[in-house]
């Protein structure tokens, strides 16, 4: 059976509130606020889904292990990619950040994602 929803509705007002940092992500200057919820893990813990929320801040991700979609329901933010150019993600827009994706996130704007996780 399949699950719909709203993806700009997702989640609102359900969403656990934290400071970015490891194993996530390196904060690069001031904490980092995040809310977030994960209401789908596959049985074998391989798959997640759910919304992020963070503040303004810059990042750094190393995705080694695992790899990440998302799509970007408001707000903006910078991803450039250690062996790249940057690219600017606001809402609408969906990326990918596959296993072996080392770079920095730099939110300028409140963003809120859906995402998926996967694990290798």
């Amino acid at each position: 059976m399949a699950i719909t929803f709203p993806p700009a509705d997702l989640f609102q007002g359900a969403l656990t509130e934290d400071l970015l940092g490891p194993p996530s992500a390196v904060v690069l200057g001031g904490a980092i606020p995040v809310r977030s919820t994960v209401p789908f893990t596959s049985e074998d813990g391989r798959v997640l889904s759910g919304v992020w929320e963070a503040e303004p801040g810059k990042s750094r991700w190393e995705f080694l292990d695992r790899g990440e979609v998302i799509l970007v329901l408001s707000g903006r933010m910078v991803v450039t990619p250690d062996e790249g150019e940057s690219l600017v993600l606001t809402a609408g827009t969906a990326a990918a950040f596959p296993i072996g994706w080392v770079g920095t996130w730099e939110i300028t704007e409140q963003i809120r994602k859906f995402f998926v996780v996967y694990r290798g």
